[in-house]
């Protein structure tokens, strides 16, 4: 066998690999760039006014995530998980007013209210401890 015909059988043992290896990378790089530019207020689908309800439901919630950090991660946790929970509730309302199965409906009203004992609770402990 000649070198000529071993560097061919590597290349060709190892195109497989590369081109597995390599694609993803490559799907991802041009995925993320043609979102380059887009907002979450600016989407590329439907503009439905359940869509445009998740939208402001979801710009709203990132927004109020948005905390100052303050290096005490139970206080930092549970600002964040306020405005999540809330974003939830947000969420689960366009269902209530847009939706129309049974099982999904009454998923969005258990949410609204755990959702909303749970924001009670972890308000009365940021009262108590975040001082």
């Amino acid at each position: 066998m000649n070198v000529k015909n071993v560097f061919l059988g590597a290349a060709l043992t190892l195109a497989p690999i590369l081109l597995a290896t390599t694609l993803p990378a490559f799907a991802q790089e041009a995925d993320h760039s043609a979102h380059q530019g887009m907002t979450m207020a600016e989407p590329a689908g439907d503009q439905s006014p359940s869509t445009k309800a998740f939208i402001d439901a979801n710009t709203k919630m990132h927004a109020a995530m948005e905390i100052d950090f303050t290096g005490n991660a139970d206080v930092d946790f549970v600002r964040g998980m306020i405005a999540h929970h809330q974003g939830a509730i947000d969420m689960a309302k366009v269902e209530l007013e847009h939706g129309k199965d049974p099982a999904i409906r009454k998923l969005a009203e258990e949410v609204i209210s755990a959702q909303t004992g749970e924001i009670k609770m972890m308000e009365e402990w940021l009262a108590k401890n975040a001082k």
